[in-house]
């Protein structure tokens, strides 16, 4: 992908190179002009939802008989997730829908919920979140205290609150992790879905970050909210280890965007190095300046062959939870780390919102956080080592 990254990618076939510049293209034409706008408003136009619909890029993996797709390939996913990122396009929430949501809806749903949810999901009709962390749980998923009642007609009566929603204010559909019976421990939890409208289903507030500003992240509530038996996903009782299931794609969905992130920012840093001159010359040709840019590019090139390697494992179903965890965890520290020396590279400009190396700092931040924290990441790799 990038200049700085001295790594011949053989991950992808022509087609895939094809879809590339078909989405790049449509970041140009329907995101570009907008996003500094939705930054500053906080959330995108629902329209941009409409028009990816509209090209394709909703729902890929998702059979065309309910208007996806139907190719399943993770490469498409991670060619959007790496064309957003190195655009640093934070407010298009189709990551979450179509890696982290599709799976669910793919490998759990009834027909009956497929005819009912699929077409607007690939269409861009039906903007979709999950609703995992609590207020007073993050990555301790078992901690959960959301609390769904079955009645006796087979429907549930939902209550708790859920926070750091991506997709929270524009989703219709939102998988809610409910606890379902407090005596089981982790067999006690199960997925209902939620959908805009019903009763007792609440946005709360449209939380205030330090980065990502575009993205629309929210508290969620539910105060005796009535899901019919119908809304259910999956069996009763399974939904932690559903959760297990799906978590190792989302975390190296996080590692994908950690290397596209180190590449574009590290490219648009080496461009500012030539060009910025101190003492009368660039101060990229400084002993400490290319020395510096030497060590981020191999940290960088690491960071891309272990990824690209992951998603090989992944496309033949071998990638495990560990491996997962630690592209998550090893990814985003770098990232990080990266990203602090470019913005260090750039001078007192580097701390300038107007320059994109100080917009990339904190959007980068969080990435060690959501989908499991570092330490949540050495704790699944550690314990699988037997210690």
């Amino acid at each position: 992908m990038g200049s700085a990254v001295k790594y011949q990618r053989t991950l992808f076939e022509p087609e895939h190179e094809l879809f590339r510049e078909s989405y790049r293209s449509f970041l140009e034409r329907h995101v570009a002009p907008h996003h500094e706008k939705w930054e500053k408003d906080k959330i995108v136009d629902r329209n941009v939802w409409l028009e990816a619909g509209k090209q394709g890029f909703l729902g890929m993996a998702v059979p065309e008989e309910y208007g996806g797709g139907g190719n399943d390939d993770f490469r498409y996913n991670c060619i959007l997730t790496e064309e957003t990122t190195a655009g640093r396009y934070s407010g298009i929430g189709f990551g979450l829908h179509n890696d982290v949501v599709a799976p669910y809806l793919l490998r759990l749903a009834t027909e009956e919920q497929r005819q009912r949810w699929l077409p607007g999901f690939c269409s861009g009709e039906l903007i979709t979140a999950i609703a995992m962390t609590e207020p007073g749980t993050g990555s301790d998923l078992q901690g959960i205290k959301t609390r769904a009642v079955k009645q006796d007609d087979g429907s549930w009566v939902l209550n708790g609150s859920k926070t750091f929603i991506t997709n929270g204010i524009h989703s219709d559909l939102v998988i809610v992790v409910a606890q379902t019976d407090p005596d089981k421990g982790a067999q006690g939890f199960s997925l209902l879905v939620v959908e805009r409208g019903m009763e007792g289903f609440e946005r709360g507030r449209h939380l205030d970050k330090i980065g990502l500003d575009a993205q629309d992240t929210a508290e969620l509530s539910f105060t005796d909210v009535k899901v019919p038996a119908e809304n259910l996903l999956g069996d009763e009782g399974m939904g932690f280890i559903y959760l297990m299931q799906n978590l190792p794609q989302e975390r190296l969905n996080i590692a994908v965007m950690a290397a596209a992130a180190m590449e574009a920012v590290l490219d648009e840093t080496i461009q500012y190095t030539k060009e910025r001159k101190a003492f009368g010359k660039p101060i990229g040709s400084f002993q400490n300046s290319r020395f510096t840019l030497a060590e981020l590019a191999t940290e960088a090139t690491a960071v891309r062959i272990m990824v690209d390697e992951f998603i090989r494992l992944h496309l033949d179903e071998k990638l495990t939870a560990e491996q997962a965890a630690m592209a998550k965890w090893w990814t985003t520290e770098a990232q990080v780390r990266l990203v602090d020396r470019c913005l260090q590279l750039h001078g007192g400009y580097g701390y300038m919102r107007e320059y994109t190396v100080a917009r990339a700092f904190l959007d980068a931040r969080v990435q060690t956080i959501y989908g499991g924290t570092t330490e949540i990441m050495k704790e699944i790799v550690g314990r699988s080592l037997g210690v």
